[in-house]
């Protein structure tokens, strides 16, 4: 396992540290806490770190412009204002399942914004990936029991998606326009050994970079699956990586303490902090969602 400079970005421990992304134009991170419903916004170049109370589970979110984003939350999609951060529903996401709950999502290029739902108990096969395609919410893939590592190619032809359940990463072919599926999904990579396929995202050479849950690490793949690198984290359970930093070159990683016990927290002590990874790699600026055509 390959040891790079680290630092802790945010020291406050995140039950489930998740959905990290980054707006270059403000050189600012966000991620969130699900399970406490909490909203994280850092200021890279200082370290400034803001919690925001959402006031219900979210996962994930897109920028729309610079003033709004994007919010994927328990039971729909909801626009945020940045300026005060009120919330206002825009379409409802499995509110009538309330055994379900939202997971990893991320934007594709073209602006269509693939979305994950699971149990909140982690049910096998209750969750589904979802497109929000020009304003409408498309089901890509049923059955899925804990939709994680969405990620897509620079020129949005190739989808990626695990389930961590089955510790499978897969590979679509997309049309790069929409952001939607041409085939079926293909096996890329089974994971063998400790820990689980949990977030990832495709850096400026098409690498695959994914945080391994319970195996403290970030793994990087080729586009072809085969294994690149292992970069350590201090925090057992890493959840999702982002590329941060004004030349995108800082990997931003979420950790947690779900499912800890305090026997395990002791033997973690960085577990649920946000760290930033040195890496030598550059990433990629995430594209804006496209509410409409």
């Amino acid at each position: 396992m390959e040891q790079v400079p680290t630092s802790v970005l945010c020291a406050e421990r995140c039950h489930l540290g998740e959905g990290p992304t980054y707006d270059p134009a403000t050189d600012t991170a966000w991620w969130f806490d699900i399970r406490e419903g909490l909203l994280f916004e850092a200021k890279i170049g200082s370290g400034e770190v803001r919690r925001h109370v959402l006031g219900k589970m979210a996962s994930a979110l897109g920028r729309i412009d610079a003033a709004r984003q994007l919010i994927v939350t328990e039971d729909g999609l909801y626009i945020r204002n940045l300026a005060d951060g009120a919330l206002s529903l825009y379409l409802p996401l499995e509110a009538d399942n309330p055994a379900t709950r939202s997971n990893d999502s991320r934007v594709h290029p073209s602006g269509t914004f693939w979305i994950g739902t699971m149990g909140r108990k982690a049910e096998r096969g209750l969750g589904a990936i979802y497109a929000l395609h020009r304003g409408e919410l498309k089901r890509l893939f049923p059955n899925v029991t804990i939709p994680n590592a969405i990620c897509f190619s620079a020129d949005g032809s190739v989808g990626y998606f695990a389930d961590t359940d089955e510790n499978v990463l897969y590979r679509v072919a997309l049309d790069a326009a929409t952001g939607l599926p041409l085939q079926a999904p293909t096996e890329l990579i089974r994971h063998r050994g400790i820990g689980g396929l949990d977030g990832a995202v495709v850096d400026a050479e098409e690498r695959i970079w994914n945080a391994r849950w319970g195996g403290g690490c970030v793994d990087v793949y080729s586009p072809q699956g085969e294994h690149l690198r292992c970069l350590k984290v201090p925090a057992s359970q890493a959840s999702c990586p982002a590329f941060v930093g004004p030349d995108l070159s800082r990997l931003l990683v979420t950790s947690a303490w779900q499912d800890m016990d305090e026997a395990a927290k002791a033997a973690d002590p960085e577990h649920g902090r946000t760290f930033l990874l040195e890496v030598g790699a550059r990433g990629r600026a995430e594209p804006d969602v496209k509410l409409s055509s």
